[in-house]
C-alpha cells in the first residue's frame, strides 16, 4: 500500500510539477462542429493556484490574496469559458501548465493544453492555450530582442536608450479550411501611454513584425492576438481613446521595418464602436463602473486578409459586471468564429 501511494504522489508530480507543455505529441480534431472555429483572447487576471514567491501570489502581491479566493476565480473563469465554448482560447496572465491542465479537468477531454513558458521572472505570467484542434508545430518562443526608441517614435521616451525582447508569447501554426496559419499570441507590457513603457512595447512589436513578415513570406495566413495594452488608432475603441504608440501600426503592417509588406485586420472592424471594450480599471478609485472612462480595449486579434474574409460572428462577451471584489477577471474574452468549410 505504501508503495503505491508513493507512485500515486511521484506521479502527481510528474504531471503536474512542469511550467510548460509546449510539445504536439498528437495531431487531431476533437470539435463537435467541423464547419466554424472559434477562438477567444482572454486575459485571465492572475489565474495563478501555485504559489508564487516573487509576487506573492496567492497573497499579497496579486488580485486574489489566499489560495481560496485564487480557487474560486478559477472556477469563475470556467464558468465564462463554458459559456463561451472555444475551440482555441488564448490565456494571458496564466501561471503554468498546472492551471491550464486544471481548467481542462473542469472543461472536459477535448482540449489540450500547450503553453511555452516566457522570461518574466518578475510577475510569473505566461501565455497559454486550451484548444480542440492540436497545432501542427509544437509551440516556440523568438530570443531576438529590438532597440528603443525607435525611429519615429512619438512615445515621449527621453531615457537611454536600450532594447528589448518579448517576454510573454508563444508562436506555433495550424492547419484548417485549406490553411496554413501562424498563430502567435503575446502579453505586451503594460500602461499604454507611459512613456517608457510605450517605447518598449514599440520595440516589442518590432520583435514581433518581423515573424509576421517572415511568415508572410512562406505564404502562411496570420493570426496575432493577445492583449497588446494598447490602443487601435484605426478602429477606435468606447471611448475613441488615443494611443500614443505605434504598436498596432507596427503589427498590422502600417509602420516599422517591414512597412508594406503585409496587412492585418482588426476583427474589431466588425464590432459597433460602443462594444469595443475589453478592459476594466477603476480610473477614479470610487470601485464603480458609473464611467466609460473606466473601460477601454486594449485586447486584439488581427488576421490577414483570407481569414477576414471567412469571419462569422464576432464580439466582445459583456456578461458579468466590474467591481472591486469580484471574482471575474478585469479583462473581458474577445471572441472570433472563423468558418473552415
Amino acid at each position: 500500500m505504501l508503495q503505491l501511494l508513493l507512485l500515486l504522489a511521484l506521479f502527481s508530480y510528474v504531471a503536474f510539477a512542469d511550467t510548460e507543455c509546449p510539445a504536439v505529441t498528437t495531431i487531431a480534431d476533437r470539435r463537435s462542429d467541423k464547419t466554424k472555429l472559434r477562438i477567444v483572447q482572454y486575459n485571465v487576471e492572475w489565474l495563478f493556484i501555485d504559489y508564487y514567491s516573487e509576487m506573492n501570489c496567492p497573497g499579497d502581491g496579486c488580485t486574489w490574496k489566499n489560495e481560496t479566493a485564487a480557487q474560486t476565480h478559477m472556477n469563475t473563469v470556467v464558468k465564462r469559458v463554458q459559456a463561451l465554448n472555444p475551440d482555441i482560447i488564448n490565456f494571458c496572465e496564466i501561471e503554468g501548465c498546472d492551471e491550464l491542465n486544471m481548467l481542462k479537468a473542469q472543461l472536459g477531454p477535448s482540449y489540450m493544453s500547450y503553453l511555452k513558458k516566457g522570461t518574466d521572472s518578475s510577475t510569473g505570467q505566461n501565455v497559454g492555450m486550451l484548444t480542440r484542434v492540436d497545432p501542427s508545430k509544437s509551440l516556440y518562443r523568438t530570443e531576438d530582442r529590438y532597440n528603443y526608441p525607435i525611429p519615429g517614435s512619438k512615445c515621449g521616451y527621453t531615457g537611454p536608450p536600450s532594447s528589448s525582447g518579448v517576454s510573454k508569447h508563444y508562436i506555433t501554426e495550424f492547419e484548417f479550411g485549406g490553411m496554413n496559419i501562424a498563430f502567435i499570441a503575446a502579453h505586451l507590457v503594460a500602461i499604454p501611454t507611459e512613456a517608457s513603457r510605450c517605447a518598449q512595447r514599440e520595440a516589442q512589436a518590432s520583435v514581433l513584425q518581423t515573424v509576421i513578415a517572415d511568415y508572410i513570406q512562406n505564404d502562411y495566413e496570420i493570426i496575432v492576438l493577445g492583449d497588446f495594452n494598447d490602443f487601435d488608432a484605426e478602429v477606435p475603441d468606447l471611448n475613441s481613446d488615443k494611443p500614443t504608440s505605434m504598436v498596432l501600426d507596427i503589427l498590422k503592417g502600417y509602420k516599422g521595418d517591414h512597412a508594406g509588406k503585409y496587412q492585418l485586420y482588426s476583427i474589431a472592424e466588425t464590432i459597433t464602436q460602443s462594444n469595443r471594450y475589453s478592459d476594466w480599471w477603476d480610473s477614479d478609485n470610487n470601485c464603480g463602473t458609473s464611467s466609460n472612462n473606466d473601460y477601454s480595449m486594449i485586447d486584439h486579434i488581427l488576421v490577414t486578409d483570407a481569414i477576414r474574409k471567412n469571419i462569422g460572428d464576432t464580439f466582445i462577451y459583456h456578461e458579468y459586471k466590474e467591481y472591486c471584489g469580484t471574482y471575474d477577471s478585469d479583462h473581458f474574452p474577445v471572441v472570433l468564429d472563423i468558418y473552415t468549410r
